[in-house]
């Protein structure tokens, strides 16, 4: 049942509306109020599927019901009523997000329609908003602990923002999971989500990777090339292990989060860029500015929100649940039967010292999925997951 509210100070027309709409569709729930402020009370403390609002009130105008609206509740679409002379007005909201206006009076045929195509959006907004919530299962992150659950907050907060964000913690333990989850969780995700590894890439041909060359800036540049910046145009940047990139590297890097602009290698010719950058590394980068190696004002460019993903011995609970995934993925990806874990063969996997993190948990599930019995045993672990 969609629920509808009117927000009118003209009793007769406000009556007039709720007759129609609830003698229109048994499936419509209409409610009322007699101006903005109850309207807005109303709002905050119920639900609504579409707010019909009208533009001239005491109190509190339809322009101000919009504005408080679109802060508290922005999904919900309004259509607001304009007198003969709010036409210029009504026009005016919709660039403040209105949905649509009806005139007064209003024509029946007009109201029905626009109220069932409002309310149709309304719809898809929220299948829309369900669906990005849902991340692949290749970039799941596995795990219910309170580190974990922590991180998912912070990225179900961060995602839909464009705020900069600096991944830290050990080796293999899921760093660009968090990437791939901040990317496709934000409005970003039918970009594209370019990554670049910035310990693999030597150091004198890093600037030509980020930022491209033209022909002839150097022996092997046989033509002009765009960069990973230019890739990732309109989606997402994540450079993984920043802390490896050369000073000069970084000062361009810098310039290209001040200016959201790059020039490629051997032309001095600027390329603007809408690029969202995401870095990760497992280094302390204020000990890496402290001895001379990390600039400390791209630090603080890049560290907007901090992410810090913990070890897997900080998070052993996760252990039984990790082996869950990876007995699942494995026996997918193998095609064959997957295998149980015996509760002492996963307490002994849980007492371990995982220095290799998940990284290393996931090659020894495979491993003791090998060589193991029908069912992963303690004996199994003891002889096959030893280092």
């Amino acid at each position: 049942m969609s629920k509808i509210l009117v927000i009118e100070d003209e009793a007769a027309i406000r009556r007039v509306l709720v007759k129609i709409l609830s003698e229109e569709n048994d499936t419509y729930q209409v409610e009322e109020a007699e101006d903005g402020l109850l309207g807005i009370e109303k709002i905050k403390n119920e639900d609504f599927d579409l707010i019909l609002c009208d533009i001239k009130m005491p109190k509190m105008d339809g322009v101000e019901v919009l504005e408080a609206v679109k802060k508290i509740k922005p999904e919900i679409p309004i259509v607001m009523i304009s007198g003969h002379g709010d036409l210029d007005t009504a026009v005016n909201t919709m660039r403040l997000g209105a949905f649509d206006y009806i005139s007064k009076p209003p024509d029946l045929n007009r109201l029905l329609n626009t109220v069932r195509i409002a309310l149709d959006r309304k719809e898809l907004v929220v299948e829309n908003k369900i669906l990005k919530k849902k991340v692949s299962k290749k970039y799941e992150m596995i795990g219910e602990s309170e580190a974990i659950s922590q991180i998912k907050d912070i990225i179900d907060k961060v995602a839909p923002t464009d705020a900069r964000v600096l991944i830290t913690g050990p080796n293999g333990t899921g760093k660009e999971l968090v990437a791939h989850w901040l990317h496709e969780k934000s409005d970003r995700a039918k970009a594209n989500l370019i990554e670049v590894n910035c310990a693999a890439i030597p150091s004198e041909l890093i600037e030509s990777e980020l930022f491209g060359h033209v022909k002839g800036a150097f022996t092997s540049a046989n033509k002009d090339r765009a960069g990973k910046f230019e890739a990732a145009n309109g989606g997402t940047i994540f450079l993984d292990e920043i802390g490896d990139m050369s000073l000069p590297a970084q000062a361009k890097v810098l310039r290209a989060l001040q200016e959201s602009r790059i020039q490629r290698v051997g032309s001095d010719k600027d390329i603007k860029v809408n690029v969202r950058v995401l870095a990760a590394t497992n280094k302390d980068l204020k000990k890496e500015i402290a001895e001379g190696r990390f600039r400390e004002d791209l630090y603080h460019r890049l560290a907007v929100i901090l992410v810090k993903v913990p070890a897997l011995n900080d998070r052993r609970d996760d252990i039984p649940l990790l082996v869950k995934h990876f007995s699942e993925k494995i026996a997918s990806e193998q095609g064959s039967v997957k295998k149980m874990f015996s509760d002492k063969a996963i307490k002994l996997l849980q007492e371990y010292d995982w220095t290799g993190n998940i990284r290393e948990l996931r090659n020894v599930i495979e491993r003791l999925i090998i060589l193991g019995g029908k069912e992963v045993s303690e004996t199994d672990v003891k002889l096959f997951a030893s280092k």
